[in-house]
């Protein structure tokens, strides 16, 4: 049966665990692969952020970012897909829930085991895919696993790595390059023209904005927060068309959705030309970003 069996968190620089879930699972083989693991967990430094690890029937995958690794063990047969989407549903919360500072300062093994309720809670849901499906939108890391695939660790590396290979670091360099985009269309430089002429006039008024509150109060510095908010949804705007990105689309609905509701809460301040003109122009980068895609995609690539 596929499933999910075990998951912890650690702490990158020296391997300290954070948090795990809790099995009471006997088999053998698998407290030999968590025995893997426990090595693996101290040398992720040395690794590239997504690996994946065989060991006989089962499993070990693992990403890592902002100094933190989540590991898990899976069963051999289940979707590398469901893994990584697991283990980003877990970095997600983690970095959400706990302070950097606090990550990098605990001494003690194990100092969130509280996180231990999540990682049961999110197994349960990836154990039970009828739960699942329904819930879980895979397009975006199928995209991203075909364009990035991990790298595939083998025990005898990991062995190496054990023994104190002095050379990891030079080893791994460069396994994970960044994926290219395909190149500019007339449209894409237009649409970033405007988008960055839209950041400049929202940035322009802000300051203008500030500078009336100091003089004489006579602006409501809520419109100030509402002018550098579009302002920054329009460089993030940028910034995703230029470069990849995970659930790009995503993102720019969101920095879209920011450029409409910055618009909509300065009404009193502009004419409806101009708020259309801005709304206009967020929606058309919105759809160079979603038409820009990666070079060297799948066939069926689908987002």
């Amino acid at each position: 049966m596929s499933m999910v069996m075990f998951a912890s968190v650690v702490r990158i620089k020296d391997g300290l665990p954070l948090s795990a879930s809790t099995d009471y699972e006997q088999d053998a083989e698998l407290q030999e692969t968590k025995r893997h693991l426990k090595t693996l967990s101290k040398k992720l430094s040395q690794l590239p952020d997504r690996c994946s690890l065989k060991s006989g029937p089962y499993n070990v995958n693992f990403t890592s970012s902002l100094g933190v690794g989540y590991l898990m063990v899976c069963t051999a047969s289940y979707p590398n897909v469901l893994a990584f989407c697991f283990l980003d549903e877990l970095q997600r919360e983690f970095i959400i829930t706990y302070d950097p500072k606090r990550i990098s300062t605990v001494v003690r093994p194990y100092s969130f085991i509280e996180f231990d309720t999540f990682i049961q809670k999110t197994k349960q849901r990836y154990n039970n895919p009828r739960s699942l499906s329904t819930k879980l939108n895979l397009s975006d890391m199928q995209t991203e696993i075909r364009l990035r695939p991990p790298y595939q660790l083998s025990l005898e590396e990991l062995h190496e790595l054990n023994g104190g290979n002095k050379h990891g670091n030079a080893k791994y360099n460069g396994i994970a390059p960044t994926q290219m985009l395909e190149p500019l269309s007339l449209s894409g430089i237009v649409a970033c023209v405007l988008t960055a002429l839209c950041g400049g006039l929202n940035l322009l008024r802000g300051v203008h904005a500030i500078e009336s509150i100091l003089q004489n109060g006579g602006e409501d510095f809520n419109y100030v927060i509402a002018f550098f908010l579009g302002t920054a949804a329009c460089i993030y705007q940028c910034y995703l068309f230029a470069y990849f990105s995970v659930w790009r689309s995503i993102k720019s609905f969101l920095a879209f959705a920011l450029i409409c509701l910055s618009n909509m809460y300065l009404y009193e301040l502009r004419n409806l030309w101009q708020i259309l003109f801005h709304v206009a122009v967020g929606a058309f980068m919105t759809l160079q970003i979603r038409l820009r895609r990666p070079i060297g995609k799948a066939p069926d690539y689908n987002v």
